[in-house]
């Protein structure tokens, strides 16, 4: 083939290119094939499959490129998924949109032009993206579709990521640019006391953690509510039954959530596997803990795709010491005094069937609602991991995604 192809005189080079480029494609297809579970039940899976071989082959290419030293993997995979969610990025002809610093921490204010009787709600938003990956820019279309929906001034937080910044960069950044806005809501037309914070995954971990810390923060007024999409609110138990179910379900495979956990921590991968059997929790803190881990606070309806109940053998030595910061409030809000938990503001918390991270909504869910705080969830049982990155605007959209765009929406506008 490759012989034909340089006979029709096509320089050596480019036939090179795309021989590679071929084995690419074939080496992305079989990977996906080989190692993703899509299961009865889930939304679009045909469309899914092709936008996680995209992220894929975008991360075997920026190997490549790291490897040639041409850019870094996460420089080059950071750039290509950008391309992806771009969509009219600061455009948008019912919005004021402005790029402003909130105390040195870079953020984009969203604010509806048409008048409003009084003061608006704010809703601060935190990107997902693993804490990794995702920007202001990724998240411009959902941020500009909220505020026009719910007539409400949304702030973009562009907080530090890793592996630049390690744990507690990622936290500080959002804490820091939410209580500049607390302090100076009111010269952006909102009503301090109607503030919202929210995020998606790795950005619902940060807001279920902003929140907490600002129970205890005095001469501000606290937040009226928060919303949580598909956050991760902990960081011990990587064997619960959503992980089990999903741990090949694209977007985020299990091994992969651990991979972003520790990312966010240190960066040492060699503590993987420890991570993922759980032997990174000492004994005292799982007797601790398991009042809120146990399986038995996950509805049964959540355990009939199969689930085996995971038994650790023992602490793996030294583990704890190095990961020890995956046990507090910013990394796993679930795991707080229960003085903090029963001191939160109403919660919305969306969940997705298909994703690892289901069963820590679920747990969250439960333990908010026994300490007497208030919570509206919304289930997407046919829902994968990201969907709302998906939601519209693009060839990539999945029309599902928009219900769930929407209830969020509607919750926002009831707060």
């Amino acid at each position: 083939m490759v012989l034909g192809v340089i006979a029709l005189g096509i320089p050596v080079l480019v036939v090179v290119l795309m021989w590679l480029f071929f084995l690419l494609v074939a080496g992305v297809i079989y990977f996906e094939y080989v190692n993703s579970d899509l299961p009865p039940g889930l939304a679009h899976p045909g469309k899914l499959r092709f936008v996680h071989g995209m992220m894929i082959g975008t991360a075997v290419l920026a190997k490549i490129f790291e490897n040639l030293g041409v850019c870094s993997q996460v420089a080059f995979t950071r750039y290509a998924r950008e391309q992806l969610f771009r969509i009219n990025v600061g455009q948008d002809s019912k919005l004021f949109i402005k790029d402003l610093q909130f105390d040195e921490i870079p953020v984009r204010v969203y604010q509806p032009k048409s008048p409003s009787s009084g003061r608006r709600k704010g809703v601060m938003f935190f990107h997902g993206g693993g804490w990794m990956f995702g920007s202001i820019d990724s998240y411009d279309h959902l941020c500009c579709y909220i505020s026009r929906e719910t007539e409400s001034v949304v702030v973009s937080v562009g907080y530090r990521l890793s592996p630049e910044h390690r744990y507690p960069a990622h936290y500080e950044d959002c804490f820091k640019a939410t209580v500049h806005f607390l302090k100076t809501a009111e010269d952006y037309g909102v009503d301090p006391s109607r503030v919202i914070i929210s995020g998606d995954s790795a950005g619902g971990t940060l807001a279920a953690a902003v929140c907490q810390g600002l129970v205890d923060r005095k001469g501000l007024t606290k937040p009226c509510a928060q919303v949580l999409i598909y956050p991760l609110v902990q960081m011990a138990d990587f064997n619960l039954p959503s992980y089990q179910q999903n741990r090949s379900v694209p977007i985020l495979y299990r091994e992969r959530a651990a991979f972003y956990v520790l990312q966010y921590l240190n960066g040492d991968m060699s503590l993987i596997e420890e991570v993922l059997e759980g032997e990174h929790v000492p004994d005292d803190k799982k007797l601790k803990f398991q009042k809120w881990l146990s399986s038995d606070n996950i509805p049964d309806e959540f355990k009939v795709r199969g689930y085996k109940p995971h038994t650790v053998s023992s602490e793996a030595e030294n583990v704890f010491d190095q990961v020890k910061d995956a046990f507090e409030m910013a990394s796993s809000p679930l795991l707080s005094d229960d003085l903090i938990i029963c001191s939160l503001p109403k919660a919305y918390i969306l969940t997705c069937e298909y994703d690892v991270l289901r069963d820590d909504g679920l747990l969250y869910k439960k333990r908010l609602e026994n300490s007497g705080v208030p919570v509206t969830w919304y289930h997407k049982r046919d829902g994968f991991h990201g969907e709302i990155s998906f939601f519209e605007g693009s060839l990539f959209a999945f029309p599902s995604a928009k219900l769930a765009v929407d209830d969020i929406v509607n919750f926002i506008k009831s707060a």
